[in-house]
């Protein structure tokens, strides 16, 4: 097997069993890995530190599959990964029924670079690190036997392959082609999802929880739901008994969905807004106009794509925020969310603190949120808590 030997000094984050090795972190390979390829990571005493797949196109050029140096890397190991992973969502379902959860998330289930999402009868796989694709067909095998459903899609045309020198794919990889829409339940709503072609694997499953607890604020009030796409949180804080509802959203396809979404919860049309356009500008316009609400969810995209980001993501959660306090009536509520891995937390707190402090309102935290219980974060891998959510109210 083919090692990587790292710097001295470098061995400390995988003594904490942190799962990834820059390339910074690397003085030598020994042998010919090819990518995706299992390798040793030795500490510079030679001491074996961990099992992992090798990526030299990567700034993380080893993500650990095992810090069990007798662990074979084999269909076995990643059957055994499903496994647990599949195990720990049907325990949670018991008391939490729903059809679209998250089956597998990367790193913080053992299996980094890999992603299942079910919805229905559907799984929808993301293979996004050199050892995930390495290993795909066996961890499809592995689904088909511990999870049977009528079909598995991939999407694996996220921007992150490129870091991989990955060539994005989608596709069939078993069973029927999945319909253009799939409907799911959630809580007492219903939607309806595009595998195929909607954003990251078709829904935003990692706000299903920060979606129920928007019901918990909406009735009677007036609400903004920015960076809407197909209307999820508008949704819930209509069967809430929301006054209205307006989504912002730059797609027009979602926004068609979202229009969808109220006929199929037979809700009120007349409660409904749907506003295609950016939402910097939009959230100016109705400052210009003294719109207000009582009700604001900013989730916006990830706008920290690199470390090298980090300050112009910080002025535009800045400038979102900035606007959503001065358009909050007096005691209103603000959602806000930062799902930017790299985003610290007290970070993203300090910058909505500021841009409350710019707007001249007193606001107090009444809640922070996270990703829902399927998407859970390893201990050792506190990157995989990358979504970041705030329940503000502001006087």
């Amino acid at each position: 097997m083919a090692s990587v030997i790292l710097k001295p000094g470098r061995e400390k984050s995988l003594l904490r069993r942190h799962p990834w090795v820059f390339s910074g972190a690397v003085a030598a390979v020994n042998g010919e890995p090819q990518p995706g390829d299992t390798v040793e990571i030795t500490a510079s005493d030679g001491t074996v530190l961990a099992r992992g797949a090798y990526s030299p196109h990567s700034q993380i050029m080893v993500r650990v599959w095992s810090f069990n140096q007798d662990e074979e890397i084999n269909p076995a190991f990643f059957e055994s990964r499903l496994e647990r992973a599949i195990a720990y969502r049907g325990q949670m379902l018991k008391t939490k029924p729903r059809p679209a959860y998250r089956v597998v998330n990367a790193e913080s289930d053992g299996l980094p670079g890999t992603i299942v999402d079910r919805y229905g009868n559907y799984l929808v796989c993301q293979f996004l690190a050199a050892g995930a694709e390495r290993w795909r067909k066996e961890v499809v095998a592995g689904l088909e036997r511990l999870l049977p459903v009528d079909g598995i899609y991939e999407r694996s045309d996220p921007g992150v392959r490129d870091k991989e020198k990955l060539p994005p794919r989608t596709g069939l990889l078993s069973g029927k082609m999945p319909p253009g829409l799939i409907s799911i339940e959630e809580g007492p709503c219903r939607f309806l999802v595009d595998i195929q072609h909607g954003h990251k694997t078709g829904f935003y499953l990692d706000q299903s929880d920060n979606r129920a607890a928007v019901a918990e604020y909406a009735e009677g009030l007036d609400v903004l739901n920015c960076f809407a796409y197909t209307g999820g949180f508008g949704i819930w804080a209509l069967k809430a008994g929301a006054a209205k509802v307006t989504n912002v959203e730059s797609s027009a396809p979602a926004l068609e969905l979202a229009q969808r979404h109220v006929d199929l919860n037979r809700l009120d049309k007349g409660k409904v807004e749907n506003m295609e356009g950016d939402v910097f500008q939009l959230l100016r316009v109705f400052r210009g106009k003294t719109r207000q609400f009582d009700l604001i969810i900013l989730d916006p995209p990830r706008f920290v794509l690199s470390q090298g980001h980090l300050n112009r993501a910080s002025r535009g959660y800045k400038d979102i925020n900035f606007l959503a306090f001065q358009l909050l009536r007096r005691g209103g509520v603000l959602f806000t969310f930062s799902c930017s891995g790299l985003m610290p937390p007290d970070l993203f707190q300090k910058i909505v603190a500021d841009a409350a402090l710019d707007a001249g309102r007193d606001a107090q935290i009444v809640r922070l949120l996270g990703q829902s219980w399927d998407h859970p974060t390893a201990l050792n891998f506190p990157e995989g808590a990358y979504l970041k959510g705030l329940i503000c109210r502001a006087w």
